[in-house]
């Protein structure tokens, strides 16, 4: 039985090295739940491209919108400017502050052992090495879900982590944070940081990198839970 009535709309903002179908474990939970989903499909090719991406997509929608993003997507889904967006949810995501940078809040702490190294190439993106996945991107997963992952990965600009934030929505909308705390790419400490600066609301669980792909009933009951924050607001 559906739990929503109303027009709500999830929208999910991938992150760096991956594109919609990271969230394919997710959309059918929520779409059973009576909300309506989408994916929008950033060009990692700067912070200022993909808000404006993300507000096209949010521009193809009605009612009310929660916005969720993992890892980069974190810093995007805090771009748009519109009072239909009700909730932000982060899923072991970065949330740069005012003035800050993707890079400052990414390197905030000492990486992980089994971080990979990253490094652009010669036109200015950053790739992730295959064995990133399995070791840290998402290493709860399978062989053959990092194997695709790593096939259809998509570069990041290093634009995307250079270009300082505006105002972030979190310091005016309600945001929830899925800490994942054996994330080896985002220290767990840095997530908390960012989670505790924003107030946001805290879920905190022993998963990966990659929930969405590797724990996405967690990630589905989050967002549930932004959603009906949604209607409430």
């Amino acid at each position: 039985m559906n739990s929503f009535s109303e027009n709500v709309t999830v929208v999910l903002v991938h992150g760096a090295w991956a594109d919609g179908s990271c969230w394919q474990n997710v959309i059918l939970p929520l779409k059973r739940q009576g909300l309506k989903v989408t994916c929008a499909t950033i060009p990692l090719t700067s912070l200022t491209d993909d808000i404006a991406a993300l507000q096209r997509a949010i521009e193809r929608t009605t009612g009310p919108v929660v916005l969720v993003g993992h890892a980069y997507g974190g810093a995007v889904i805090a771009g748009p400017s519109d009072d239909r967006v009700k909730s932000l949810v982060y899923v072991a995501a970065l949330a740069p502050d005012e003035g800050e940078t993707v890079a400052d809040v990414f390197y905030r702490a000492a990486p992980h052992s089994k971080a990979p190294q990253l490094a652009p190439d010669e036109h200015g993106f950053i790739w992730m090495p295959e064995e990133g996945f399995s070791n840290a991107v998402a290493h709860n997963a399978s062989a053959d879900q990092t194997t695709i992952a790593s096939a259809v990965q998509r570069p990041i600009s290093v634009k995307c982590i250079q270009e300082k934030v505006p105002a972030p929505a979190w310091k005016t909308k309600p945001s929830w944070f899925l800490i994942a705390e054996e994330d080896r790419m985002i220290l767990p400490e840095t997530q908390r940081y960012m989670a505790n600066r924003m107030n946001a609301k805290i879920w905190s669980h022993k998963v990966d990198h990659s929930p969405m792909l590797t724990a996405p009933y967690l990630v589905v009951e989050v967002i549930l839970e932004a959603a009906r924050g949604a209607l409430a607001s």
